[in-house]
């Protein structure tokens, strides 16, 4: 395989928070990229984010402010996830950076004057969520857009066309000569089906709104979101620029390039991206990896369903690695998978705490009671030793073919037969029985080396996505990460000192962490829902006198950090002072909550909300555009209101 690597994700749409349903590529690709760095590759990862376009500029309306801060804000807010992530990218690409939209207009530019683009006029069907104009074919048989499903817009403008006809037949062949451009093979055979069904012309400008790039000799014009974002993975590198040296060295020089993308965009990549390039006179070093959805139960994850899942949702109360962990095990090449909280409980309790978490605490618990932490030499096998060498050295080489390929699944999958077999060689040696037999040291002491070559080893293949679980096992060991390239049993520790090893997992309580997960459900319903819910949910008298309202006053309050609706505040009920969380974040700052007396719901059930423990909740009064606490005079903190 090719010494350099260039691995990018699609560019996060600037709609919002990233979701996990969206962060998977990203996820993924860091995955890759950090695997391939272990095999002293030179890796450079580009991942950023897409601003333009008519969405953005409704979205920012909406809110209130210009569509640049809207996608500041957006900007730095992916970037907060990804760093929670452990993302490790080279370098975040933005569209509205100055270097790329220069780019974006000289291609145009260029495009137009070799007549690959030309100006004509646009009457069809298009989706605003999708950014995408589709033909009366396409669409559903109820006008909807076929990607998303939500309605599109009829539109009639003049517009910029790029001929996609003239490169059909050139970009069929390409995909004929190179099996591997597209990947899986479904995903192939989809992209064959639609260029030989006819390609139209596509539609590359637009005129009924502003914020994009201006076509630089027809400035009403601003060029289509998808010709400006796909161009990000050549401008970050330095392509029609001063400086072209990555493009040079990570582009033209035939390394390894990866795009890695959701399937839902796979014409964009597959068709559009490659005819542009033909059109540049770009070669197509790239491969294309199409991956499937993070789905619910209730399908795809949508804000307006209540059912999205985001990353802080996870990390903020598991830790980085069992999302990363969850979502590279979760999803094989090509297909979907499936999000639900008992699931990723299950995982991981079973395979993070059970599994992994035990053997290797075991391991060095054992080490530090029969060596005193001194990791002891071979002297003698026993038959249960040559099974396990075998088998380290055949998850090895899978592993890193797995990887290597892109099944980031099965490579997971692989060296989780490692971990289990361990686990079994512990009870096949039974060395708290060795340790009786003054006899028998030299063979605990072979047990105890393997064990620790074990989790050595699963701690480097599994270094892609544990980031911060291989890092604490290795620091225990006395050791760094090191490459794969030479990976294998033997190492030699010199008889070094095992270090502390730092806590890795705590074991969920499967009720307890459900109702987190019902209570998160709950908060983002939409407000249809929960209007339904309050009217099939009339109570009696009795129903009503359970509830216990008291009045309190808050003495502190300061905005959740991982979210702007929310304010954490501290509240006095009689002698008692409750941590509560309230969305009201939009309506009041916290200096204006404090020293308010309020009431209180103070029987209500403790929840945890986006990670913070909320005990209680405080009334308000609220409509469609407005809310007010319910506050009171002259009663005492404590006074029961009935």
């Amino acid at each position: 395989m090719c010494k350099k690597c260039y691995v990018t994700t699609p560019i996060y749409y600037a709609s919002g928070t990233p979701q996990l349903g969206n962060s998977y590529s990203t996820v993924a690709c860091d995955v890759f990229a950090r695997f391939n760095r272990l095999m002293n590759r030179d890796t450079f990862y580009l991942t950023g984010m897409d601003e333009h376009g008519l969405k953005i500029e409704e979205k920012a309306e909406a809110a209130g402010v210009k569509p640049q801060a809207y996608v500041d804000k957006v900007a730095e807010e992916a970037k907060r996830v990804w760093k929670d992530l452990d993302i490790k990218y080279d370098h975040f690409i933005r569209t509205t950076d100055e270097y790329h939209v220069k780019n974006v207009q000289k291609i145009f530019e260029r495009l137009l004057k070799q007549g690959d683009i030309y100006l004509g006029s646009y009457s069809g069907s298009y989706c605003v969520s999708c950014e995408t104009f589709f033909t009366k074919t396409q669409l559903n048989e109820d006008g909807t857009c076929p990607d998303c499903g939500k309605p599109t817009k009829m539109v009639s403008e003049e517009a910029y066309f790029l001929k996609l006809s003239k490169y059909a037949d050139r970009l069929l062949e390409h995909i004929k000569n190179h099996p591997d451009f597209i990947v899986p093979e479904t995903r192939k055979n989809e992209v064959v089906s639609f260029i030989e069904s006819g390609l139209d012309d596509l539609c590359v400008s637009r005129t009924s709104f502003d914020w994009g790039i201006p076509v630089l000799s027809n400035p009403k014009h601003v060029v289509y979101v998808w010709i400006d974002a796909l161009t990000n993975y050549i401008s970050a590198l330095g392509y029609n620029s001063d400086n072209d040296e990555l493009f040079k060295k990570y582009w033209m020089s035939g390394v390894n390039t990866y795009h890695v993308i959701g399937k839902d965009i796979l014409r964009f990549h597959a068709v559009y991206w490659p005819i542009m390039l033909m059109a540049l006179d770009i070669p197509l070093n790239f491969k294309l990896i199409a991956h499937g959805w993070i789905l619910t139960r209730e399908g795809k994850m949508s804000k307006s369903k209540g059912n999205a899942v985001y990353p802080g949702d996870l990390y903020s109360r598991y830790g980085s690695d069992s999302v990363r962990y969850y979502l590279t095990k979760e999803l094989p090449l090509g297909n979907d998978g499936l999000f639900n909280e008992e699931r990723f409980i299950e995982r991981y309790n079973n395979d993070l705490v059970n599994d992994y978490g035990n053997l290797v605490s075991r391991t060095i618990s054992m080490v530090n009671k029969y060596f005193d932490g001194i990791v002891p030499t071979v002297y003698k096998t026993n038959q249960y030793d040559e099974e396990l060498e075998t088998l380290m050295a055949s998850v090895i080489k899978n592993t890193i073919n797995y990887f290597d390929e892109f099944k980031l699944q099965n490579a997971v999958i692989e060296t989780w037969e490692l971990v289990h077999r361990a686990n079994k060689y512990i009870d096949e040696t039974a060395p708290w029985v060795l340790s009786k037999d003054e006899n028998k040291i030299a063979e605990l002491a072979d047990v105890m080396y393997h064990l620790l070559e074990t989790i050595r080893i699963v701690a480097h293949l599994s270094s892609p996505y544990l980031v911060q679980t291989s890092t604490k096992v290795l620091k225990a060991l006395n050791l760094e990460l090191g490459t794969l390239v030479d990976l294998k049993y033997g190492f030699d520790y010199k008889q070094m000192k095992l270090n502390n090893l730092e806590h890795l997992f705590d074991r969920l309580d499967v009720k307890k962490e459900l109702a987190y997960f019902e209570e998160l459900h709950n908060s983002r319903k939409p407000k249809e829902q929960v209007e339904e819910v309050k009217k099939m949910n009339e109570i009696s008298i009795e129903d009503f006198a359970k509830v216990e309202l008291k009045v309190g006053v808050v003495l502190e309050s300061k905005k959740h950090e991982n979210a702007d609706k929310l304010l954490v505040s501290k509240i006095q009920i009689g002698d008692e002072v409750r941590q509560i969380v309230s969305g009201i974040a939009k309506f009041y700052s916290p200096e204006e909550f404090v020293g308010k007396k309020v009431i209180v719901v103070t029987n209500l059930k403790k929840a945890v909300i986006r990670g913070v423990e909320s005990n209680g909740m405080v009334l308000c009064a609220a409509d469609d555009k407005d809310l007010e606490i319910v506050t009171v005079n002259n009663a005492k903190s404590g006074t029961s209101v009935r």
